[in-house]
């Protein structure tokens, strides 16, 4: 076993994994999974640069996470930023106060390597399972889980600023990352004069769909999307999603891991976000307030996703880039 640390710094959140891997095996033990939301790219999308306040929460993030690696004793760490490092003129003021406070350096990662981590990440653990019987039948709210996933996988993270699509077997045979991430989409279409449109237009939905549609062509120029026979999501707003499929009174991490959610839950819990107030929004327990504001755009980006593949139904997957990044280390 090598005790590995992974730090995933994206546009919206900034994650940390402390777990020890084994390649031998092919087994990874998570000791310590946390999450915090920074919004890094707060007006990156706007302004082309990471805001001082944007900076210096991620900053203290990192200062808790050194602590927790220290603490656990981690000998290899490693730290992946994503979409709103790769898109700052000032990205450099990022890389100083990380390497600072970690001792490694961020890698700014293009759109690609994200979505090989990704894949990796999700679909490990997936491999040898095709074959498997149900587990379980679909449960409340029209999510459920059962193992069983056919190859080939289209793993798809949804993160703030960008959106990976890869699609493989065993192995990945084609990725894209594309800009339609929840926090680049709220911010260019639903945000007026520093507010959210609380609920949004429908011009502003109609606004949110052409994007998502334009960035699916882009995307389905490199990759064969309809090829999938099993849709995996990732990333904050495919679980919350999840989670409200489920009627969890909580986030259940391991409830919500291999959920599979219908195409019409998902567009039912859509429609219920697009035409929901803020207040609204935060009374469902399973949103973290951190996504109060941006689940409507995520949630429009996955059912976007889900007509143009034609999937039935997505598996949600709680292991994603960080446990790439974990596996990458051993």
């Amino acid at each position: 076993m090598t005790r590995v640390a992974a730090v995933d710094c994206g546009t919206n959140s900034i994650r940390l994994l402390v777990a020890d891997v084994d390649p031998a095996t092919g087994e990874l033990t998570e000791l310590d999974r946390r999450m915090q939301i920074v919004r890094l790219g707060q007006g990156v999308d706007r302004t082309g640069r990471l805001a001082p306040e944007a900076l210096e929460r991620t900053f203290a993030a990192c200062r808790e996470y050194a602590a927790v690696i220290a603490e656990l004793g981690a000998e290899r760490t490693r730290f992946v930023a994503t979409s709103a490092s790769r898109d700052a003129e000032n990205r450099d003021d990022f890389v100083r106060g990380v390497v600072d406070i970690l001792g490694v350096e961020p890698e700014v990662i293009t759109g690609d390597q994200e979505a090989e981590f990704s894949f990796t990440g999700a679909t490990r653990e997936l491999t040898g399972m095709e074959a498997a019987g149900a587990e379980r039948l679909p449960g409340k709210g029209g999510g459920g889980r059962r193992a069983g996933f056919a190859r080939p996988y289209l793993v798809v993270d949804i993160g703030g600023g960008s959106t990976e699509f890869v699609l493989g077997d065993g192995a990945v045979r084609a990725a894209r990352s594309v800009d339609i991430g929840c926090v680049r989409m709220t911010e260019r279409h639903l945000v007026r004069d520093g507010e959210i449109s609380d609920p949004p237009s429908p011009d502003r939905i109609a606004a949110i769909r052409a994007d998502a549609a334009a960035a699916l062509d882009e995307a389905e120029a490199a990759v064969p999307l309809r090829e999938a026979a099993t849709l995996v999501g990732l990333a904050g707003s495919v679980t919350t999603v999840a989670a409200i499929a489920l009627g969890l009174d909580h986030y259940d991490s391991t409830a919500v891991h291999h959920a599979r959610v219908s195409r019409a839950r998902v567009a039912e819990i859509t429609d219920r976000l697009v035409t929901s107030t803020h207040a609204e929004r935060a009374a469902i327990p399973v949103i973290h307030p951190g996504r109060v504001d941006v689940i409507a755009a995520g949630s429009l980006v996955l059912l976007a996703i889900m007509d143009r593949t034609g999937a039935e139904e997505v598996v949600v997957s709680e292991h994603d880039i960080l446990d790439g990044i974990a596996w990458s280390l051993a």
